[in-house]
C-alpha cells in the first residue's frame, strides 16, 4: 500500500488534472457546456438511454439529469422517441445535430491533446491513459459500494 505522502501528492495532482479539464472545457462551442458535451457523449457510447439510466451513468440525481436532457434538446442535439417497450418513457437519442457537435468536440479536444503533448512519447501517452482507466475503474467500484468512501471519509476526519 502506498504512503499517506504519496496519497496526499496523488490528490494534489488530481486537483491539477481538473485544471486541466477546465482549459479543455473552455474548447467547447460557446453554447455547449461540459456537462451537455458529457450527456451527448453518454448517448453516443450506451445508444439510445431512457433518462434513468443516463442520470446512473452520470452519477447524478435525475433532476439535474433532466435539466441537461432539456437543455440538450432544445439546442437540437438529442431527440426523445417512444420507448417501444414502454410508450409512457421515452429513449434518449443522439440528433445528426448532436453527432456533428460531438465530433466537432472530440477535434478541438484531439488537436488541443496532441499540442500539448507532443513531446510525450506513445508510451507514456499510453501509460497515461492505463492509469486513468484503472482510477476511474476503482473509483466506479467504490461507488458500487459506498460504505467503502464512507469509511474512507470517516478515516480522514479521525485522522
Amino acid at each position: 500500500m502506498a504512503a499517506q505522502e504519496q496519497y496526499e501528492e496523488l490528490a494534489r495532482q488530481l486537483s491539477a488534472v481538473a485544471a486541466v479539464r477546465r482549459d479543455l472545457g473552455r474548447l467547447l462551442p460557446p453554447d455547449c457546456s461540459p456537462a451537455s458535451a458529457v450527456v451527448l457523449a453518454l448517448v453516443q457510447k450506451h445508444g439510445e438511454l431512457r433518462m434513468s439510466r443516463l442520470a446512473e451513468l452520470m452519477a447524478v440525481d435525475m433532476s439535474v439529469t433532466s435539466r441537461h436532457v432539456t437543455y440538450a434538446t432544445e439546442h437540437g442535439w438529442l431527440v426523445r422517441l417512444p420507448d417501444p417497450a414502454d410508450r409512457r418513457s421515452r429513449l434518449l437519442s443522439l440528433s445528426p445535430d448532436g453527432e456533428a457537435l460531438l465530433r466537432e468536440v472530440s477535434t478541438r479536444y484531439t488537436q488541443a491533446l496532441a499540442t500539448c503533448l507532443q513531446d510525450w512519447s506513445d508510451d507514456d501517452i499510453g501509460a497515461l491513459t492505463g492509469l486513468l482507466a484503472r482510477l476511474r475503474t476503482s473509483f466506479g467500484d467504490c461507488r458500487a459500494r459506498p460504505q467503502h468512501l464512507a469509511h474512507a471519509a470517516d478515516a480522514a476526519a479521525a485522522g
